[in-house]
């Protein structure tokens, strides 16, 4: 029961920690120069959990951490935008990481191009087809800001692993 507690309570901390980082990135005035595209800092998190726990505590966490964010700091569109874009980055990650072949950079960049292609598909839907003339730009921001949080995910997930294996919470 005490493990079980030990772990419970480390999840909530990485989410508190990704929502934190989803604060700093809302208030930072940070810009890849592409409207609309953002770094993805609360995703180091995410790529952490997927590595360290799990497909299911990485998915629960960013899930709660994405509708909180998004009601504490945007709206409603903002949960949709962000749940478009998870859900289809989130499986694209599972599927790489699960084949083995790529690295933490590799399975991150992937992901962040797929969330943008996910946020897009949504907004064919509402608002027509021809948003997605935008996908190679949006696919350029992705790729350049999915490497970045994986090189940052993959270091901070030797890190975390190491202090989460030394306390007995791995």
């Amino acid at each position: 029961m005490e493990k079980n507690t030990k772990k419970l309570t480390a999840l909530a901390l990485l989410t508190a920690v990704s929502l934190v980082l989803s604060y700093v990135e809302a208030i930072l005035p940070f810009s890849l120069g592409i409207p609309g595209a953002k770094i993805g800092l609360p995703n180091i998190v995410t790529v952490v959990l997927l590595y360290t726990y799990g497909t299911a505590p990485a998915f629960f966490c960013a899930l709660a951490r994405i509708v909180l964010s998004s009601l504490l700091f945007g709206n409603l569109f903002a949960v949709l935008y962000s749940l478009s874009g998870f859900f289809l980055s989130f499986a694209v990650m599972v599927l790489l990481k699960k084949s083995g072949m790529f690295s933490t950079g590799g399975v991150s960049t992937a992901g962040g191009v797929a969330h943008n292609l996910g946020q897009l598909l949504l907004a064919a839907l509402l608002a027509g087809r021809y948003v997605l003339s935008y996908f190679p730009v949006l696919c350029f921001a992705g790729t350049a800001a999915g490497a970045v949080i994986g090189a940052a995910g993959g270091l901070a997930e030797r890190a975390v692993s190491g202090e989460l294996r030394r306390r007995g919470l791995l």
